[in-house]
């Protein structure tokens, strides 16, 4: 099996999760989410994030608008909507529940495997 090929998928399945964690904290564009994903060491191509953008708009969880730039042309801002904000409580939720359950499972596999 291939580390980076499931590193690879993990991270996608958490994108849309990530993308709305992103938007909580306020409206951005395409391109400043890229960065931000970057700098959380989820590398994120645009061909990757604006499917996912359009899907999660057309699921009724992002709305966007579009703003002049002063260094170029338009920009389209995102926003979380109020479903959307429901739909990451849940998601919330369910990371919880997984980060428990894998916590348990590292912490049992260290108290019987590894050295005290």
């Amino acid at each position: 099996m291939n580390i980076d090929n499931l590193k690879s998928q993990m991270r996608k399945g958490m994108l849309e999760f990530c993308v709305l964690l992103i938007l909580k904290r306020g409206d951005a564009y395409a391109s400043e989410m890229i960065a931000r994903l970057k700098e959380a060491h989820l590398i994120v191509m645009e061909g990757t994030l604006y499917p996912l953008l359009t899907r999660l708009k057309n699921d009724g969880l992002l709305s966007y608008r579009w703003e002049e730039s002063t260094q170029g042309p338009p920009r389209k801002y995102y926003s979380i909507t109020p479903v959307g904000h429901q739909f990451l409580e849940q998601l919330q939720q369910s990371w919880d529940e997984i980060l428990s359950s894998v916590s348990i499972l590292q912490s049992d596999y260290t108290n019987k495997y590894l050295p005290q």
